[in-house]
């Protein structure tokens, strides 16, 4: 597979971007609504027109517009997958799969194809339903294999599991992550969870006003971020490790130091020896000076970097973590502060209980 390279303007919308997305690697592309996410993904896909863009995937070029290049939306070999599925609803579930197959392949090996995508997206007992039948979790999951039959080089995701409710959206996630990591596609994902990011990401591009405004690792950009829109839409701890049995995470050893173990609440079907995110709010941590006794299961030694007033606020964070994301964060009171005599370089405990930590798959990406 190969890279997908962005460079684009259109004056009428205020977007002027660029962006990079590596083979195998999934882009998060975050930003408050008219920031330019939805105009940039029509751009790549072809449907829009832009005053001045180039595209290319690999060495393939679909648009120049100074050398008169626009290849045809069909022709493009993209992925499109929206919020609404878009099935053909005169068509059966299988149907669809193979319409999109039919593009590469003769009916016999369509078939085949549709079958295949049907079964690894979880899919293969609706293969006679039609549209109407499905629930939306199944519907946008038979979307996916029906994108994925076509065999794109790269897969363009815009919010696509916004318009399922909680439940069908977490047993969605897991599908998507499993197709995302076993083809070695750029993908480009829009979305406005913190959890699609923080289990489907390796990177994250925020934009703001048509423009990039920042760009970085899921962790740092999260956990450090940059830009206005980035820091409301942060505001969580994040810890990097692996599953070692049932809601319990082993993060990252720091050699002299003992083992550190999270404990928390997995929020999907998670296997020991799976990468594995612990998240949870800063609001979330008690801060003391010495080693806490009682009912928190999580307690971290850690020597504070800086403060940071924020209103009635005041957020407490420690060095960067051993991964090299950056370093957990604490928000307590101005007073608690005082009483603690807290600042810069001093050692504290962060102390988190267990009902409050999720447990994410993640990418193992720092």
């Amino acid at each position: 597979m190969a890279d997908l390279e962005v460079s684009a303007t259109v004056a009428s919308r205020g977007l002027d971007v660029r962006l990079r997305v590596a083979a195998g690697e999934v882009l998060a592309v975050l930003g408050p609504n008219g920031a330019g996410k939805s105009t940039t993904v029509a751009v790549i896909a072809g449907l829009l027109q832009a005053d001045n863009a180039v595209v290319r995937v690999g060495t393939r070029t679909l648009t120049d517009t100074g050398a008169g290049v626009a290849v045809p939306t069909y022709d493009r070999r993209i992925g499109l997958l929206l919020q609404d599925p878009l099935l053909f609803p005169h068509m059966s579930v299988i149907g669809n799969v193979e319409f999109a197959a039919r593009r590469h392949a003769d009916r016999s090996a369509a078939q085949q194809c549709a079958q295949r995508w049907l079964t690894e997206v979880g899919a293969q007992d609706l293969a006679d339903r039609r549209p109407a039948e499905l629930s939306g979790g199944q519907a946008q999951r038979v979307a996916l294999a029906r994108a994925m039959a076509a065999e794109p080089d790269v897969l363009l995701l815009d919010e696509p599991l916004a318009g399922l409710d909680v439940a069908a959206a977490a047993s969605t996630r897991p599908v998507l992550r499993r197709v995302l990591t076993a083809n070695s596609r750029a993908a480009l994902l829009i979305s406005h969870d913190l959890i699609d990011v923080l289990t489907l990401a390796d990177r994250v591009l925020v934009m703001e006003d048509g423009k990039v405004a920042e760009v970085g690792p899921v962790a740092q950009v999260l956990a450090a971020p940059r830009s206005g829109f980035g820091a409301r839409v942060a505001g969580v701890n994040l810890v990097r490790g692996v599953l070692v049995e049932p809601g319990v995470l082993r993060a990252e050893p720091v050699p002299g130091l003992p083992e550190m173990l999270w404990h928390g609440n997995p929020a999907d079907h998670l296997a020991p020896g799976q990468d594995v995110s612990a998240v949870f709010s800063p609001a979330a941590v008690a801060v003391f000076r010495g080693q806490p006794h009682g009912s928190p299961r999580n307690s971290v030694r850690v020597r504070i970097s800086g403060l940071e007033v924020n209103g009635a606020v005041v957020r407490v964070r420690a060095e960067e973590q051993v991964d090299g994301a950056p370093g957990l964060a604490a928000d307590v009171t101005p007073d608690a502060v005082a009483d603690l005599g807290l600042q810069a370089g001093e050692q504290v405990w962060f102390t988190v209980k267990t009902q409050a930590v999720g447990l994410h798959a993640g990418s193992g990406h720092a």
